[in-house]
């Protein structure tokens, strides 16, 4: 899980994350290993249903691309959508191929 402040040392402190972006990273990290999940669906896990482009940005955003593994987060259509960690969708689709999930 990731957390904006650093009183709990479960939780990495994040510089540089507005509250929206520290919520989707939150869910991201809640994703189990060999599962994934739409931005679309973290979108409304978060409440806030109409927001799955920002939850796409979010994860572009992200500071620690496999720590906050945003390669567990896909598209609605089913294809990879982006990866912002090295190597691009081509690291993201390994990721998910070494977690279990068979992306085709």
């Amino acid at each position: 899980m990731v957390k904006s402040n650093s009183k709990n040392k479960k939780f990495m402190k994040l510089k540089n994350g507005t509250k929206f972006e520290i919520k989707v990273w939150n869910s991201i990290s809640k994703i189990p290993r060999g599962e994934v999940r739409t931005y679309k669906e973290l979108a409304i896990q978060i409440n806030r249903p109409k927001s799955a482009r920002a939850v796409a940005n979010a994860c572009g955003k992200n500071p620690y691309p496999v720590k906050i593994p945003c390669h567990r987060v896909i598209r609605s259509d089913g294809k990879l959508g982006g990866y912002s960690g090295k190597g691009g969708t081509k690291t993201k689709k390994k990721l998910l191929k070494n977690e279990g999930y068979l992306y085709e």
